[in-house]
C-alpha cells in the first residue's frame, strides 16, 4: 500500500562543503532503510536552490525517482565530453553498476530524489576531488555507521579533519522518523 510522501516526517541531515570552489555543495539526505546481507540501501537527497552534491559516481546499481522539483546531472563521458541530463518530478531512471562520474544538483527550485541502491561488492559511491585526480569510496556499512554516529558519509579520509562541514540531525516539524531497515549492523 502506498503512503503519501511527507518531507516533514523525514529525518534530514544537511551537508555543505565550503572548501569546494567548483560549485556550491549543499544538500540534505536521509537514510530510509538498508539490508546489509543483500547489499541494499534506500536513501533520499534533497537539493535546495541548485545546491550540488559532491562529485561522484554510483558504484551500485541505482534506481532514481524524482519526487519533487528537478535533478540535473553533468555526466563525464569516456571521450572527454559531458552529457547533460535533466529529470523532472515523476521521472524514473535505473543505472547499472559502475555508472559514469558526474556532477549532480537540484533545479532552480531545488529537487528531491529517492535512490534504491544495490551494491554486489558493498561499495555504493566513489568520490572525486575537484580536479578528479584522487578517488575514495564509501561502502554501505560505512554509510550506515556514519548515519548512526551522526556524521556525514563519504568524506575523503585524510581530509576529514580539514573540512568545515555542518553535520547532524536538522530540526524537523511534524514528527521525525528514522527507519533504518530490517537489518542493523552488529
Amino acid at each position: 500500500m502506498f503512503s503519501q510522501y511527507d518531507p516533514k516526517k523525514v529525518e534530514w541531515r544537511r551537508v555543505t562543503d565550503p572548501s569546494c570552489t567548483a560549485f556550491h555543495v549543499e544538500f540534505d539526505y536521509s537514510l530510509l532503510g538498508y539490508d546489509l546481507p543483500s547489499q541494499r540501501l534506500d536513501m533520499m537527497l534533497r537539493y535546495v536552490n541548485q545546491g550540488h552534491c559532491r562529485r561522484h559516481r554510483h558504484r551500485a546499481s541505482t534506481m532514481t525517482l524524482v519526487l519533487e522539483g528537478e535533478q540535473h546531472l553533468d555526466e563525464f563521458q569516456p571521450g572527454g565530453t559531458t552529457k547533460r541530463i535533466v529529470r523532472k518530478a515523476g521521472d524514473y531512471a535505473i543505472a547499472p553498476v559502475d555508472a559514469l562520474p558526474h556532477d549532480e544538483w537540484g533545479g532552480e527550485n531545488g529537487g528531491t530524489v529517492i535512490y534504491s541502491l544495490h551494491a554486489p561488492d558493498g561499495i555504493i559511491f566513489e568520490y572525486f576531488n575537484e580536479d578528479m585526480t584522487e578517488t575514495w569510496t564509501t561502502s554501505i556499512e560505512e554509510f550506515v555507521a556514519s548515519w548512526e554516529k551522526g556524521s556525514v558519509y563519504g568524506w575523503q579520509p585524510e581530509a576529514a579533519g580539514r573540512r568545515n562541514v555542518r553535520a547532524g540531525p536538522r530540526p524537523v516539524t511534524g514528527g521525525a522518523r528514522n527507519s533504518p531497515g530490517p537489518v542493523r549492523p552488529g
